[in-house]
């Protein structure tokens, strides 16, 4: 009979699992959770990041950049550890060299950014984003989109790398320090806050503005567009900028990294660490730990960006077979407001990953649960080991970690 192995030490990664405070009584409202609460009563607070309400990047960007040491000294804001409650972290994550890493290309020494097809819809007296994972966008589509562009883009000098059709990293002089919001950050509020400007200034780019312009003209009445809205679908009508950054030498405090999501692979992929796609349960979690191997391409892409990290030894060697899950299911019913949905996925979350992973501390199974569960705006970190779950004068409450 096969034994089941668990690693030693497993985090969680949870976007948009976190509701603001003031919806925090109808998200969670027809919730049982007693696995969660349990975890969360009896855990050590390692951060709290209080954000702010007009910060650009997601606080689990920022958490991933700050894990990687993907940010310039300096930059990563922290809050304070132990308990304590710090000021709001460094509105940085310069992700788009490794996302584009992720997605096959090599970002070298190049400053790059990530720009995706948008639909931004007319409201009465402003522009509003929607998400871009609701285009339902197919890859023959963004392609054909891509090839209008693609030509006005290098007009202007500025290189274009597109491995994903719907995913496309700009590189050039042109847009200096130029500062975008996540897209999931802007959708569904009105784009004029949101717009790409000068980091430093404040200014809008003026080669920014356009060449949005110029692919936005080129797109109208294009036939994907009129197919698309024949079939009641939006139409892609735009562009948005975000993530710029160079990429740099990182490591990683995890042994083995399972995430769907572009930037996390691609900054375990640049500090040498195996990656693969997250299991759909703490019980299939099993087969990825005893998988010898895993995704490996992160050794060939430090190879050949001549960033590996030589000189010091992976961060992840003092944490025997510890493993990062990101797990997803929250963002898109968050954004729409749909909290029936993000109920459902919540409850989901807690057979298949809480209960199972509560059960395996009181064995000892598992050494150390980590949590990090982030909202639009802060996050939360706890760590629970099967000490932990002894502390029984612990009495700290799920409500009390919701972000103002």
């Amino acid at each position: 009979m096969r034994s089941i192995m668990h690693p030693n030490r497993l985090h969680l990664l949870l976007p948009f699992a976190l509701p603001a405070a003031a919806d925090a009584a109808t998200a969670l409202h027809d919730i049982r959770s007693p696995a969660l609460d349990r975890l969360v009563a009896r855990a050590t607070l390692v951060e709290r990041v209080i954000g702010e309400d007009f910060q650009r990047t997601l606080p689990h960007e920022r958490w991933i950049a700050r894990q990687f040491g993907a940010l310039s000294i300096g930059a990563s804001g922290a809050s304070g550890a132990n308990g304590s409650i710090g000021a709001a972290a460094a509105d940085e994550a310069p992700l788009a060299p490794y996302m584009l890493r992720a997605d096959g290309g090599e970002p070298g020494d190049a400053t790059w950014a990530c720009v995706q097809p948008v639909h931004v819809r007319i409201a009465h007296d402003h522009l509003v984003l929607i998400d871009p994972a609701s285009l339902e966008l197919s890859d023959e589509e963004a392609s054909a989109l891509l090839a209008v562009a693609r030509p006005l883009i290098e007009e202007l000098g500025v290189r274009i790398e597109a491995p994903k059709p719907a995913r496309w990293y700009l590189s050039g002089d042109g847009f200096g320090t130029l500062a975008g919001a996540s897209p999931l950050r802007a959708s569904g509020r009105n784009i004029e806050i949101w717009l790409p400007h000068e980091a430093h200034s404040g200014e809008r780019s003026r080669a920014w503005m356009k060449l949005q312009n110029e692919v936005q003209m080129a797109w109208f009445e294009h036939p994907v567009n009129e197919a698309r809205e024949a079939r009641g679908l939006p139409a892609v009508n735009s562009i948005w900028f975000h993530a710029q950054g160079a990429a740099r030498s990182v490591h990683s405090p995890f042994t083995r990294v399972l995430s769907d999501a572009a930037a996390t692979r691609g900054l375990a992929m640049t500090a040498g660490v195996p990656v693969d796609a997250p299991p759909a349960s703490f019980a299939a979690l099993s087969s990825l730990v005893d998988r010898p191997g895993g995704h490996v391409s992160g050794a060939t892409a430090n190879r050949s960006s001549g960033r590996a990290n030589r000189k010091q030894p992976n961060a992840a060697s003092h944490a025997q077979n510890s493993t990062l899950v990101e797990l997803d299911p929250f963002s898109a019913p968050y954004i729409e407001q749909d909290w029936a949905r993000w109920n459902a996925a919540f409850a989901a979350l807690q057979g298949d990953w809480f209960e199972p992973a509560l059960e395996a501390l009181q064995s000892g199974a598992l050494a150390e649960l980590g949590l990090t569960l982030c909202g639009d705006t802060g996050s939360v970190t706890l760590s629970i080991t099967r000490g932990d779950l002894r502390k029984f004068w612990r009495r700290r409450v799920l409500a009390s970690l919701f972000i103002e």
